[in-house]
């Protein structure tokens, strides 16, 4: 993949939706870009959080003390959680198919969120729907008071 196709990818991932062009070159030349096999692990719940992904093509599965409880797909991004907040990683993360990724360096993420408050404003969003949505989750799943 060129580093122009990478530029245009990061620019349809809702997190950084309006960062100037430049930025966006200057995010996927540092980012490392790794390609991953069905199957394959691209980090361990439990491990330290050292950066975040985001998915170029393909698809992961997000897998919480054994079981699968998500997939997500092209554009996502995935493994923020431990770098922003300092706790090991929340979940296991697994290729589904051929996936190709750009690793964020934790440095390089917090960097990026210092500069642009913007991208901050939209981690917050993200994170907080995602709390929406295991809350109702876990609303649904808790049986009813007898």
């Amino acid at each position: 993949m060129t580093i122009d196709a990478e530029v245009q990818a990061l620019s349809r991932v809702p997190l950084f939706e309006g960062l100037e062009s430049s930025k966006l070159r200057l995010l996927a030349f540092i980012s490392d870009r790794m390609e991953f096999q069905d199957g394959e692990d691209l980090c361990h719940q439990g491990d330290d959080g050292d950066s975040a992904f985001v998915v170029l093509s393909g698809e992961v599965a997000v897998f919480v003390d054994g079981n699968e409880v998500a997939r997500v797909g092209q554009y996502a991004i995935i493994g923020e959680i431990a770098i922003l907040c300092d706790v090991p990683r929340t979940a296991t993360l697994r290729s589904v198919g051929v996936t190709h990724i750009l690793a964020i360096s934790k440095e390089d993420f917090l960097k990026l969120i210092a500069e642009f408050p913007k991208v901050s404003l939209e981690i917050m969003r993200v994170l907080a729907l995602r709390l929406e949505k295991t809350t109702r989750e876990l609303a649904q799943a808790r049986p009813a008071p007898s």
